[in-house]
C-alpha cells in the first residue's frame, strides 16, 4: 500500500485484536503514521496498543514533518477529510475516505486518541522552561522556543506529555482479560512497577530520573523522551 502522506510504499503491521483474531495496519516511519482499515483500530487489544507504543518510541521523527491536506486513499483514491475529534479533554486528528474505506493517523495522534497524551499546564511549562529553551514538537518535529511560546508555530499542537498512568490501567485490563500473550515480554511485564517507582506529582520525575533527560528531550521531543525513559527502566528490571 502507498502511504497517503509521502506515495513511498507502507509497511504491514499485524497486532492482536480484542476479538480473538488479528488486526492488519500499515505503516509509514517518514510520515509517522498509521493506515487502519474501516474500524480496525477500535478492534486493538490492550497490548497491541502498547506494542505500538513501543513501536513509537523506536521510530522518532528524523525531520520536520509536513502532511499534505489533499491526501488520498490508498484504495479508492478519493481525498482524505481531515477530522478533528477530542478523546476527554485532549484533541487529535486524522483523515478519514469518505467512502469508509479506513483513516490515516500519526503517531502522536494515535497516542492522543488512546489517551496516552496530556497537553502540558502553565506550571508544568515553567518548569520545562528551568532546564529546556527549545524543545521538538513532538507531532511534527519542529523546534518550539519555549521563551517564545508553548505550542509549535509550523502545526500548531500544544507542548504535550505522555501520561504514564494510561499504560499502567491499560496493563491491568490486559491482565484482567488474561489475553494470550502475543506481547513483547520485555515491554508489559515490569510496566506496573515502572509507574509505581514514579508515580508523585512531578510529571517528569521519570524523565529526570537519568542524569542526560534533558539533552533526550534536546535531541527528539518530550512524547519520544518519556518513551525512552520508560525503554530504559524495562532494560534495568
Amino acid at each position: 500500500m502507498k502511504c497517503p502522506g509521502c506515495a513511498n510504499q507502507m509497511t504491514d503491521m499485524e497486532q492482536y485484536s480484542r476479538l480473538g483474531s488479528s488486526v492488519e495496519l500499515d505503516v509509514c516511519t517518514v510520515c509517522q503514521a498509521f493506515w487502519f482499515d474501516r474500524f480496525k483500530n477500535l478492534q486493538l487489544s490492550p497490548g497491541a496498543i502498547l506494542n505500538l507504543m513501543k513501536f513509537i518510541s523506536e521510530h522518532p521523527p528524523v525531520d520536520t514533518i509536513t502532511l499534505s491536506q489533499n491526501m488520498p486513499c490508498p484504495y479508492c483514491g478519493d481525498q482524505l477529510t481531515l477530522v478533528n475529534d477530542m478523546q476527554r479533554a485532549t484533541r487529535f486528528r486524522y483523515w478519514r475516505c469518505e467512502n469508509e474505506h479506513g483513516r490515516f493517523i500519526g503517531f502522536v495522534d494515535f497516542l492522543r486518541e488512546k489517551d496516552f497524551i496530556r497537553p502540558l499546564s502553565a506550571e508544568q511549562i515553567e518548569d520545562l522552561k528551568q532546564n529546556i529553551q527549545i524543545v521538538n514538537c513532538s507531532h511534527c518535529g519542529a523546534p518550539i522556543d519555549l521563551a517564545q511560546s508553548s505550542s509549535c508555530t509550523h502545526c500548531g499542537s500544544p507542548l504535550s506529555l505522555l501520561d504514564l498512568h494510561q499504560p499502567q490501567r491499560m496493563l491491568s485490563q490486559l491482565k484482567a482479560e488474561a489475553e494470550p500473550k502475543k506481547i513483547d515480554p520485555n515491554t508489559m511485564n515490569d510496566l506496573a512497577l515502572i509507574m509505581a517507582k514514579h508515580d508523585d506529582d512531578d510529571p517528569f520525575a521519570l524523565l529526570k530520573s537519568h542524569p542526560d533527560w534533558v539533552s533526550d528531550v534536546a535531541s527528539s521531543n518530550l512524547v519520544h523522551a518519556c518513551l525512552s525513559a520508560v525503554s530504559r527502566w524495562i532494560v534495568k528490571m
